[in-house]
Formats: C-alpha cells, sequence, structure tokens
C-alpha cells in the first residue's frame, strides 16, 4: 500500500489528527467501500513519516493472512508478539469481525497504544466500546464521496455532465477504476449493496426473512425523502397482502441505519424546537446504491437532488431535521455549532407557482438564520429574494 498513489481525503485527516498520541481509540465508522481502509492507510503513512521509531502494528480483517485473528485472546497474542517497550500504534480494518475486540483494546491502551480502528456497524462500535471505554473513543464517520472530492478523484472540472454522473453513480471511491459504463458501473454496485446486505445485516442480525428484507430496502429506495412511519410501511405491506408487525419493520429499519445504508432524518417543530417520534425521511449512503434499486429517472430526479443535499449537509458536520411549521414542511434544517441553517431543495424554479412555495415556506420562518433555495436550474439569482438565497445544486455542492 505505501507505494499506491493513495488520494488524501483531508476532511477527514483533518478531524484525526489533533488526537495523534492521545490516549484515546480513533474509531472511523461508515458503510463499506465509503474508503475508511484507505483513510485508516494514510494516518499510517502520516505516522511513519513523523516519527522514525514508531513501531507499527496494521491488521485487516478482509486479507486472508488474519483469519486466525477471531476474539480478543488471539488479537491480544498476535499483538504482544510484535509490541514494543514504547512506540506501539495499532490500527485495525473492520475491528467489528474480531469478538469481544472492546476487551482487548481497553488493554491496549491502558499499555499506552495509540488505537486506530475501522467498523462497518453503528450499533456494535458504539455499544461496545462506549460500554467499556467510556470517554476513551473519538468516532469519526466516513461518507461516500463529496461531489467536491468525486470531481478530485475521477480529475474532473465541475460541469453539468459530471454533476448528472455524481448524481448517477454515486460517491464510491472504487468507480475511478471502472470505465463509465452503466452495466460495468451498475453490477459493481449491485455486488457492494449485496455484500454489505448480507455481511453487515442478514448476517449479523440472523435475519431469515430475506426476501422481505430486500423488498423493504426496495420500497425504501422508491420513497426517498418522503415522510414516513413503520405504521405506514404495514399499510402499504398490508395492501400487497403481506402480514408483518410494527416492532418486526422497525427493528428491520435500525439493522439498515446500523450498517449506515440509509440514515432516518427526524421531523423538527421549528418554533417550539420539539422533535417529532412519528414520521422521518430515509435517504441513502450512496447515491449509486439508492439508484441501481429505484433507478435514476427524471420523474425521481429532486428525490435524488435532495438526497445528495443531505448527505452534503453531513459530510459538512451538520445535525440535520426536516422543518415542521404548521401545515409547512421545510426540507432540511441544519444545525451546527449552535447556528442554524434553512434549506429548501426544488428541481427547477420555472413556474410562478413553485417559486412562490419553495420561497414561501422559508418566508415564513421568523427568524435571522441563513435560507437557501437549491434548485437544478443552470441560472443563480445574484441577488436574494426578500434575504433567501438561490443556489444552484452545483454551485451548493461546490462551495457550501
Amino acid at each position: 500500500f505505501k507505494d499506491m498513489n493513495i488520494i488524501k481525503r483531508d476532511i477527514y485527516l483533518q478531524k484525526v489528527i489533533p488526537y495523534i498520541d492521545k490516549s484515546l481509540i480513533k474509531v472511523f465508522t461508515g458503510q463499506r467501500r465509503v474508503g475508511k481502509s484507505f483513510i485508516l492507510l494514510q494516518v499510517r503513512n502520516l505516522i511513519e513519516a513523523e516519527k522514525n521509531n514508531a513501531n507499527i502494528i496494521f491488521i485487516d480483517k478482509e486479507l486472508y493472512q488474519f483469519n486466525s485473528i477471531t476474539d480478543d485472546l488471539t488479537l491480544t497474542a498476535y499483538v504482544n508478539k510484535l509490541k514494543k517497550k514504547s512506540n506501539n500504534y495499532l490500527f485495525i480494518d473492520e475491528v467489528q469481525e474480531i469478538k469481544n475486540f472492546e476487551r482487548a483494546l481497553r488493554n491496549f491502551l491502558k499499555s499506552g497504544f495509540d488505537i486506530y480502528c475501522t467498523g462497518s456497524n453503528a450499533a456494535m462500535l458504539s455499544g461496545e466500546i462506549a460500554t467499556l471505554l467510556t470517554g476513551r473513543q473519538i468516532i469519526i464517520d466516513v461518507h461516500s464521496l463529496s461531489y467536491k472530492e468525486y470531481l478530485e478523484f475521477h480529475n474532473k472540472k465541475s460541469s453539468k455532465n459530471e454533476l448528472i454522473n455524481y448524481l448517477h453513480y454515486g460517491g464510491l471511491p472504487f468507480l475511478i477504476n471502472l470505465p463509465k459504463d452503466d452495466l460495468i458501473i451498475n453490477e459493481y454496485l449491485k455486488n457492494i449493496y449485496t455484500s454489505i446486505l448480507f455481511r453487515d445485516v442478514l448476517r449479523r442480525n440472523n435475519i431469515r426473512d430475506v426476501l422481505f428484507l430486500e423488498n423493504l430496502v426496495k420500497f425504501l429506495a422508491d420513497t426517498t425523502g418522503s415522510i414516513f412511519s413503520a405504521k405506514s410501511i404495514i399499510s402499504y405491506l398490508k395492501s400487497q397482502n403481506i402480514e408483518k408487525s410494527i416492532p418486526l419493520v422497525s427493528n428491520y429499519l435500525r439493522f439498515l441505519e446500523d450498517a449506515f445504508i440509509i440514515s432516518r432524518v427526524k421531523r423538527m417543530d421549528i418554533k417550539g424546537k420539539k422533535i417529532f417520534e412519528i414520521g422521518e425521511k430515509i435517504f441513502f449512503e450512496d447515491l449509486g446504491i439508492r439508484n441501481i434499486l429505484a433507478g435514476f429517472r427524471p420523474d425521481n430526479i429532486h428525490k435524488i437532488m435532495e438526497n445528495a443535499v443531505y448527505n452534503h449537509l453531513v459530510i459538512q458536520g451538520y445535525k440535520v431535521y426536516i422543518g415542521q411549521d404548521k401545515n409547512k414542511e421545510i426540507d432540511f434544517v441544519g444545525i451546527k455549532n449552535n447556528e442554524k441553517v434553512y434549506i429548501q431543495v426544488s428541481y427547477l424554479l420555472q413556474q410562478e407557482n413553485t417559486i412562490k412555495r419553495e420561497f414561501g415556506n422559508l418566508l415564513a420562518v421568523k427568524d435571522n438564520y441563513p435560507k437557501y433555495v437549491v434548485s437544478f436550474d443552470n441560472f443563480e439569482t445574484p441577488n436574494t429574494y426578500k434575504g433567501i438565497k438561490h443556489l444552484s445544486l452545483e454551485k451548493f455542492l461546490l462551495d457550501f
């Protein structure tokens, strides 16, 4: 890996650099194939370059040579053979594949190790690490490529054609190695999706009803960006003559979220700041995977745009909600550092009633936080509309 041309992902490196040599376990979490392993390699290379006496121990659980490391005991035995008296750095890729890994990590941390891990299951990583290592971990969420990263990886300049490619194929880093051929890319994305579903959802949670799970994910892809609840899914299933309980559906949704396939976004009452427990929206971590399930068609471009805006806000560090103001909905309320931003997403702003609706919903929010309407239009108005700024999707993804 040292000789590989690894493209730096500075947004994540800058998050971990302040914690190097600190007594904290650094955990990179995210969906499989979003690039966690290469970020781990970049951190390792950074430490090796700056510290001549660093003793690097690197374990990649996706490689056959590490198959013998199955639990905390075999992990401890392996590491003890390689450790030195000081300056030990431990890297473990896909740590959740090691049973009771948290017990070994706790002991290594007490022994002075500087520890870095990746993982592809949110519940396992947050649960086990938080239970035994309270206050001793920093979790860094890794996502599919942002649009700006996508352009850098593919060595392209922004254009409408590249933006459409990004919305179509998504941001999995390995796509730079594939030709722009629908059949080849779709086959790759299908294989990745199947692998995630099998390894991180079905096998980990002992799910036997594979067909129902697949149909559920397909339904979520079809209804991306729509308000829904477990109860509404049950109603839909009944219309298809499928009988499932609300607790079962709720568990399956949680399993999919734990595997980073989907994100569930709650609604917030804008005036009262209340978080609604019923009614939320689903978005996909990767647009390409969403599109192989539901298609990339003109009639769902608004859903895909909304998903892209949501993903970008999350990458930029925002906690995101759906805004609710009586009978009006704000597509996104982003909160960061106690500051808010309101965003409406529209495909095109060419009709008067569309303009009135999108800008009008934001005008009804009576505070002074920034408000934006994001659309696919080629034009951008140089001035605001009563204080509300319009951005093209391309501009938003590049500069916001």
